[in-house]
């Protein structure tokens, strides 16, 4: 008997809980999309706290240090089994053949890491200013766990810096599209007639042009002479400028079908007005299904941004971002000769997927009673 009531529990709350509560129960059972979760809130917390995660400034250069290849971290060396992980100096030498500076381990030279190290003075978050890093080694030595670039400076600590513009100009495109794409759907999908098939006229020519080229139009048209944030502005605006067709075209079509309800005819009969019948009757009806849709929306963002970064339209130093980082990888010999330099693609890779997930994940959770 008992065993009967435990397995009947769990139903008789499902009966009682909320839709968010449903929403919610059944999104952590994707265990991928879970998972996805954490790595994006990793993400952000990185871009968060970036100037303590970077063992170095974002401008710190390193000018006897130009392309050197990542370090690796040892707990063995010659004389035996380390408690902390360490890193061998780094020397510079010119290859025998090729004559082109190439870097070795000194394994004369140790340098144990070191957790909250002192390191390059920077201002938290423009605020308080403090030398505190999260790793660091001893005076002397380098902590080039992911190489250097062409002058020098720690790419680790670059991607880190660069994750901060890369994931809020997504944020910021997507609160745009948000905006855009829920009033002028919901308008077009409650008023219907002309206004309807104006509007719907603009989404199909708004749609009808490749987004790549228009999106490199659009950010070329951008002034030379702008200051770094206002082309960050600029580059966000330009980003939304097509990302609310989409949302605006599944709002429309959900208030199309909601508008005919039972609940919104009452709203009518009892004199509500036509926006608060829309804000407070129609628009929660499907408000996981935005929240989908925004989720799905935020890798096109990014990508978009690097696409444009790194074609060299978009965002420019000194501004960092993924896509900047990556214009130094056009040239196939740099490629070649420094593989490292691509490192900033897997950060955008990984990021993609996870938002991909998570959005999965919330679409399967968005209908709680489907299987």
């Amino acid at each position: 008997m008992s065993g009967i009531l435990q397995e009947e529990e769990p139903s008789e709350h499902i009966y009682t809980a909320s839709q968010w509560q449903l929403v919610e129960r059944k999104f952590r059972k994707h265990r991928l999309a879970v998972w996805s979760g954490m790595i994006v809130l990793t993400l952000y917390l990185g871009a968060l706290f970036c100037e303590f995660l970077s063992p170095y400034g974002l401008d710190d250069q390193h000018l006897e240090y130009i392309y050197a290849p990542p370090q690796r971290l040892h707990l063995i060396g010659p004389d035996g089994l380390h408690l902390r992980p360490f890193v061998y100096g780094l020397k510079g030498i010119r290859h025998p053949q090729t004559l082109r500076k190439v870097y070795v381990e000194d394994k004369s030279k140790i340098y144990p890491m070191q957790f909250f190290a002192s390191g390059p003075s920077y201002h938290f978050w423009g605020l308080i200013e403090t030398d505190i890093h999260l790793l660091g080694v001893e005076e002397g030595g380098t902590l080039f766990l992911l190489g250097t670039d062409s002058l020098g400076r720690d790419l680790l600590s670059r991607i880190f810096y660069g994750s901060r513009i890369s994931l809020t100009i997504g944020l910021i495109g997507v609160t745009l599209s948000f905006i855009f794409g829920l009033s002028i759907g919901a308008i077009s999908g409650y008023y219907g007639g002309w206004i309807d098939n104006v509007i719907q006229r603009l989404i199909e020519i708004l749609r009808s042009f490749p987004s790549i080229p228009l999106w490199m139009a659009l950010s070329a048209s951008l002034p030379a002479t702008w200051t770094p944030l206002q082309i960050y502005f600029g580059i966000t605006v330009v980003l939304s400028f097509l990302g609310w067709t989409g949302l605006a075209r599944v709002v429309r079509g959900k208030i199309l079908a909601l508008r005919e309800e039972d609940y919104a005819t009452a709203a009518v009969l009892v004199g509500a007005s036509k926006s608060r019948i829309m804000t407070r009757h129609l628009l929660p009806g499907f408000t996981s299904h935005i929240v989908v849709s925004l989720t799905l929306a935020l890798p096109s963002m990014i990508l978009g941004e690097t696409s444009l970064s790194f074609l060299g339209l978009g965002l420019r130093a000194p501004i960092t971002s993924w896509g900047v980082l990556l214009q130094e990888a056009q040239n196939v010999q740099a490629v070649a000769m420094q593989p490292w330099l691509l490192t900033p693609a897997i950060f955008v890779v990984v990021a993609v997927l996870a938002f991909n997930f998570v959005g999965d994940g919330l679409r399967d959770a968005a209908d709680p009673y489907g299987r």
